[in-house]
């Protein structure tokens, strides 16, 4: 099996219930509050591990108890943490999220020590990160580290998944270095250009991409699944219908059970079916990382 190393975000994600969404200026009572580590990097990473992948972490936490606690979560859940450096005197990154009575969030992400993850840094990790051959990137650390890092990564041949998230404007430049991009079909929008409201849309986005560089568009479309778009075909891997309890962090469960499915060598399109299979189950509990599948769990789902 190959080896899956995540460059990203670590957080801690301090979690409100409520039945809606506030209205500007409004204030509501929530129901309930939480708090769970998180961070796309680190919601990546775990998800990997209890898929029983062979994964590194590399990002930062801060000098607090927070920080102590990612990197106690993410060795409980057989994820590798030597490449997490504790950064003094910054706060370990904070996700603060409001979930509603439907199971949907809104999220405002104070950084910390995520945008101290610099190219310096990576240099000092280039020696472990090259012992790893499929790298999973999200956009929770500072653009130019990601852009340094791929292109570190691609001159020695390794794998690059993107997961464009949050999404934002992308310099042309990064698309070569992309083996897989993962948007859903808002971030499609948002690094195409392009407005999506049809599968046209997506299509039509999609060559844009591949002009660009990309090799492989992967667009996550929720319970209808995902279409993969390589070469000009359109797959559609259909999704399954579950009872959400929490969104928080199913792309980042997709874009793990991508991985670890390239990782055992299977085909893209099995991939991308274990993958939703693996992004449907993280819907159905409370939180990030706690929510995520365990490969039993997956396998048992999709048997059926």
């Amino acid at each position: 099996m190959k080896k899956i190393c995540v460059v990203g975000s670590i957080n801690m994600d301090l979690v409100v219930t409520t039945d809606r969404f506030p209205q500007p200026g409004e204030t509501l009572n929530g129901k309930e509050f939480h708090t769970y580590p998180g961070g796309k990097g680190a919601n990546q990473a775990v998800a990997a591990g209890r898929l029983q992948a062979d994964v590194r972490m590399v990002g930062k936490v801060g000098d607090d108890m927070y920080g102590q606690q990612s990197i106690a979560n993410l060795r409980e859940n057989g994820v590798k943490s030597d490449g997490v450096f504790v950064d003094s005197g910054v706060s370990t990154g904070i996700a603060v999220i409001e979930v509603d009575g439907m199971g949907e969030n809104h999220i405002v992400i104070v950084p910390g020590a995520n945008g101290r993850v610099d190219s310096q840094f990576i240099d000092g990790q280039l020696d472990s990160l090259l012992e790893n051959d499929i790298f999973l990137f999200q956009l929770e650390i500072p653009l130019e580290t990601v852009f340094y890092a791929m292109k570190k990564l691609k001159e020695h041949g390794k794998t690059i998944i993107l997961d464009p998230a949050p999404a934002r404007i992308l310099p042309v430049e990064i698309f070569k270095y992309i083996d897989y991009i993962t948007p859903n079909e808002m971030e499609m929008a948002i690094v195409s250009g392009r407005k999506i409201g049809t599968l046209t849309d997506i299509k039509e986005a999609a060559a844009l991409l591949q002009q660009k560089g990309v090799g492989t568009i992967i667009v996550k479309a929720g319970k209808d699944g995902a279409y993969i778009i390589s070469d000009k075909d359109v797959i559609h891997c259909p999704g399954s219908t579950v009872k959400a309890v929490d969104t928080t962090g199913a792309g980042d469960s997709f874009n793990a059970g991508l991985a670890v499915s390239l990782a055992r060598e299977n085909g893209l399109k099995e991939s991308v079916r274990f993958a939703n299979a693996v992004g449907a189950l993280s819907t159905m509990a409370k939180g990030a990382q706690n929510a995520m599948p365990t490969l039993e769990q997956v396998l048992s789902f999709i048997d059926k």
